[in-house]
């Protein structure tokens, strides 16, 4: 065998898969400054009435954390694919909760640029990810960040949407959604509806949802947003055997 063929056996055997999420909040809209509080209600018609226009603010007040311009990372989950076992590094402030582990996931608080130099750190030794959405959030979300608090990501999570070709030795990037709605060609975007669909657990069986997160962490419940994150890698791994065993060519 060619030596470069052995070199790639190596690197699949001690690159294995990671599945990764995060957990994002947004800035608090009435501490904006007046400009930037325009710019994000420009588009709101001027001839709306006063409910209608206080509706509308109430709506972009609920998305700020959608973008990492507006908003944070508050739980970043990694899950080795093979192992079964990993980590997720979340913001506890004001607090002095420490280390733990729950049935080999463990809970490490930091603050949002420890949790993102970690990541890295961690990334960089895998070269497959695995994600539900993760190339239109997750992964955009992390390098912005990344990039804001002046760190550089080690992998390059956007790299190469299409699977068909990895002619390139960078990460290989599997956002589920992408391939289960076959790049769009069908509209379900929920990770929920696909976990109901092939018989997996959903995240949201738990009582809890994305969009309770801000709310979870304006009252403390940090730890409570870390496991609601695990749950998100347990079902991406799941969604993903299925992918994998029936779907992949």
């Amino acid at each position: 065998m060619a030596s470069g063929g052995c070199l790639n056996i190596i690197k699949s055997i001690s690159m294995p898969k990671l599945i990764f999420d995060i957990e994002t909040i947004g800035e608090n809209y009435d501490e904006l400054d007046e400009t930037t509080q325009n710019v994000m209600t420009k588009w709101i018609k001027g001839e709306e009435g006063e409910d209608e226009h206080d509706a509308a603010v109430r709506e972009i007040k609920k998305t700020l954390g959608l973008s990492p311009l507006t908003g944070e990372i508050v739980a970043i989950g990694v899950l080795d694919g093979d192992k079964n076992k990993g980590a997720v590094y979340y913001q506890a402030p004001g607090t002095k909760e420490k280390d733990s582990e729950e049935d080999g996931i463990k809970f490490r608080p930091m603050d949002e640029k420890g949790m993102l130099k970690t990541f890295w750190e961690v990334a960089e030794k895998y070269d497959e990810f695995i994600s539900f959405n993760g190339r239109g959030f997750d992964a955009p979300y992390l390098m912005i960040r990344s990039a804001i608090h002046g760190l550089r990501p080690s992998q390059d999570l956007m790299f190469n949407r299409y699977l068909g070709s990895q002619k390139y030795n960078n990460a290989k990037h599997i956002d589920l959604m992408d391939q289960l709605s076959f790049y769009g060609a069908t509209r379900n975007k929920s990770l929920h509806l696909y976990c109901r669909a092939f018989g997996i657990k959903s995240p949201k069986a738990y009582g809890v949802s994305g969009d309770d997160v801000a709310g979870l962490f304006r009252e403390g419940r940090f730890l409570d947003i870390a496991r609601y994150n695990v749950g998100d890698l347990v079902a991406t791994k799941a969604l993903y055997e299925r992918w994998e065993k029936y779907m992949k060519f």
